[in-house]
């Protein structure tokens, strides 16, 4: 991605509106919502079972001009 283009994650502690608010003093404008799961991996016997333990979540933005 180009500078004029970033990624910024939600951390841990921080709710969505933090976010975007951190977003909106650096200068930049959300343009895209990214979910991503995070999966825990289980294994029983031989089997292995993927179960969904939390999500990331990623705004893609963009510099405001």
């Amino acid at each position: 991605m180009s500078k004029k283009k970033v990624q910024f994650e939600v951390q841990e502690n921080e709710s969505i509106d933090e976010c975007l608010e951190r977003i909106k003093q650096k200068g930049y404008m959300p343009i895209r919502r990214i979910e991503k799961p995070i999966f825990q991996e289980i294994k029983k016997g031989r089997e292995t079972i993927y179960q969904p333990v939390g999500r990331q979540i990623v705004f893609e933005a963009k510099l405001i001009e």
